[in-house]
């Protein structure tokens, strides 16, 4: 039986988001495949999703960042972490190393963490990085100049993912440099399918009002301006996490029978950060986004441009996103159109592919 060992970044659920399709278009090539989930990504995401045979190996892969809510990152918290987990580093890499030794796979796939290319190249086990961004260019955003350690550490980040033996670029990204080589695979994107008229019942929803989804992905929103927003008609809004009380217009996902993936098609509007998961399938979609900039990540300007191309979008500033004026960015991204045809979501298949090729499964 073929396995796969893969190491998914915990920061957030978009790299796990991104490694679900391709494993799914990896089981329709390879019969039988099974592939064991190394990650703090909680095995309740996988459920539903992978239509393969699978395990969770809860173990840390890497530390992203430190964030305030999903809006804000704080830097010191970010440099400290990583400082943290490099102090234990050989221990890291040789108990890694040992797994892999012990569930002896046939190939290593990490999205996107270094520690997982690494241990893959010392266990002589062949690896595969599947990235729309690395560690190092988000780092690259923090450092310092006058700062050693940093640039230390950012030089090993980059010594470990040229060790890899395959690696892929998924559209949209930005400038990737660390891989000593690269090919491009289109945006990843699995859609559910909408289910607005059984998500309108569920609401009781009146014919004149609008929903909109506030999720900014696996890094829970600290505060929102819930007075504001219950004062915004004809809107309806759904937040993570539990309804406030004495909010009528304010509604938990936890409350409603439908998964993320089909909120994410069925409501009017998306407002979110720019991510990858929630960014691309909202294009592919064609589904109207206001989104509010970080400005200090590495994948976020070519998010943004992605959308400008081929979604339907409106900028709030986070300013305004805190205070609670929506309306207009809401209006604006509910009546804009795409200037051009979104790009298939051919990633996840031509991913499959070229691992099938190379490793002849």
């Amino acid at each position: 039986m073929p396995l796969i060992w893969c190491a998914i970044s915990g920061h957030g659920y978009g790299h796990a988001a991104q490694v679900v399709p391709v494993l799914n278009a990896l089981g329709t090539l390879v019969p039988g495949l099974t592939v064991v989930l190394r990650t703090t990504v909680p095995a309740s995401f996988f459920r539903d999703r992978l239509t393969i045979q699978w395990k969770h190996s809860l173990e840390q892969q890497d530390v992203g960042c430190i964030q305030d809510g999903p809006l804000k990152i704080d830097i010191d918290a970010t440099w400290a972490a990583h400082q943290h987990f490099h102090e234990t580093w050989e221990a890291r890499l040789s108990k890694e190393v040992a797994a892999m030794q012990a569930a002896s796979p046939s190939l290593v796939i990490a999205d996107t963490p270094y520690l997982a290319i690494e241990a893959g190249s010392r266990a002589q086990i062949p690896t595969v990085a599947l990235a729309n961004f690395t560690w190092d260019l988000v780092l690259k955003e923090y450092c310092h100049a006058s700062s050693h350690s940093h640039q230390q550490l950012i030089e090993y980040i980059r010594s470990c993912y040229a060790k890899v033996d395959m690696a892929l670029r998924i559209t949209p990204a930005p400038s990737i440099d660390a891989f000593s080589s690269m090919n491009d695979i289109g945006p990843i994107a699995d859609p559910a399918s909408p289910e607005r008229n059984r998500l309108a019942s569920a609401l009781a929803l009146a014919s004149d009002e609008r929903i909109v989804l506030v999720g900014f992905g696996g890094i829970p929103l600290t505060s929102l301006p819930l007075k504001q927003m219950d004062q915004l008609r004809p809107y309806r809004f759904l937040i993570d996490g539990p309804t406030p009380s004495g909010y009528s217009r304010i509604h938990s996902t936890k409350a409603l029978p439908f998964s993320f993936k089909t909120l994410l098609a069925s409501v009017d509007v998306i407002m979110t950060k720019p991510g990858y998961g929630t960014v691309v399938e909202a294009v592919a979609l064609q589904q109207p986004i206001v989104y509010v900039r970080r400005f200090n990540f590495a994948d976020e300007p070519p998010l943004v441009g992605y959308l400008h191309h081929y979604g339907r979008s409106a900028e709030l500033s986070i300013d305004d996103f805190t205070q609670g004026r929506w309306e207009p960015a809401l209006q604006q991204a509910s009546t804009a159109s795409a200037s051009l045809s979104p790009p298939p979501p051919t990633g996840a298949a031509e991913a499959a592919e070229a691992i099938v090729r190379e490793w002849h499964f």
